[in-house]
């Protein structure tokens, strides 16, 4: 009987750093959305715009860096793309405050804000960990109208960004 539990405790040693080595990593633990002005996803977890999955997790907009969608990639939340959806639009001045609610914070490298292809803002932590609300504000420039804002949180030791789009007039 010692016999085999001695065997059992050699095999377990030996596969066990087999087993850990091969398993997936995990993806970034932190979690997050742009409130205000309202995002796509905060307006679908407030029951403004009729929405799928994400009315029950807007902070889980997470994929790939480098996208430049309003859905991080994530196919069941695709519906974030759709323009033509009803999404409320808020009218903001020139220089704009855009305040991130984060339910889980995660080292982070950098906050960017599109509009189109222009990077109008980008702000630099440097690896460090955010609190639970996070406020950014951007200076749009000459660019003024209806315009849809794409807000990106960079993590800084995954590979991963959350998004979220806004949908503005400039004045």
């Amino acid at each position: 009987m010692h016999r085999k539990t001695r065997l059992a405790a050699v095999l377990g040693a030996a596969i066990a750093p087999l087993i850990a080595v091969s398993l997936p990593a995990s993806t970034a633990s932190a979690h997050g959305y742009i409130n205000s002005p309202a995002s796509r996803q905060a307006q679908c977890a407030a029951r403004v715009v009729p929405c799928g999955d994400i009315q029950w997790e807007p902070q889980s907009v997470e994929g790939p860096k480098g996208q430049r969608n309003c859905h991080g990639g994530v196919a069941r939340f695709a519906e974030l793309n759709d323009d033509s959806k009803g999404w409320q639009r808020h009218s903001v001045g020139a220089s704009t405050t855009f305040s991130w609610t984060l339910s889980v914070q995660h080292r982070t490298s950098t906050w960017q804000y599109f509009v189109g292809d222009t990077l109008v803002a980008e702000f630099d932590d440097g690896g460090a960990v955010p609190g639970t609300t996070v406020t950014h504000n951007v200076d749009f420039g000459n660019i003024r109208g209806d315009q849809k804002v794409l807000a990106i949180w960079n993590i800084a030791d995954t590979a991963n960004a959350f998004y979220a789009c806004i949908d503005v007039n400039i004045r």
